[in-house]
């Protein structure tokens, strides 16, 4: 039997965890879906269940590459903005994958503004706008000063 060479992606998203695999004309060969329930990091927040995210993962990886009918030729990850998972040394997770929907802190908003000369200015500078933790600096800046076990 002849195998069909395919790219496999993974298209993390914050609702919806999908596998695509494409063939050689971009057309999808196979297709699917996943989704999970939320969990809540240390504050109470929803949060992505990063276990779940990290076995279905592993999983369908491990599945995928022994399909007869495919040769998977590369493997591709798209995850959704403004999101990282903090390691230790050992490549584990050392926090939550922490939603960026979480509030951000007023006190800490107005410090780093005050620091740097403005939410206008910060703003046209980096055309960065003020959108709390959709920004993935002032998560970093949010665990420097409230998670430092998680940020050092």
């Amino acid at each position: 039997m002849t195998k069909t060479p395919v790219i496999a992606v993974f298209d993390v998203g914050k609702t919806n965890k999908k596998l695509f695999f494409f063939d050689e004309q971009y057309k999808i060969v196979l297709e699917r879906t996943a989704r999970f329930d939320e969990t809540v990091d240390e504050d109470g927040d929803p949060c992505e269940d990063l276990v779940n995210l990290t076995s279905w993962l592993k999983e369908t990886l491990s599945e995928i590459i022994h399909l007869p009918e495919f040769e998977i030729k590369g493997i591709n990850f798209s995850a959704y903005g403004a999101s990282f998972v903090h390691l230790d040394e050992h490549g584990v997770p050392i926090g939550p994958l922490y939603n960026y929907l979480k509030p951000f802190p007023e006190d800490l908003k107005d410090k780093f503004y005050n620091q740097y000369g403005g939410e206008v200015k910060v703003s046209t500078e980096t055309a960065s706008p003020v959108l709390g933790n959709l920004n993935s600096g002032m998560q970093l800046y949010r665990l420097k000063y409230q998670k430092p076990e998680v940020y050092n």
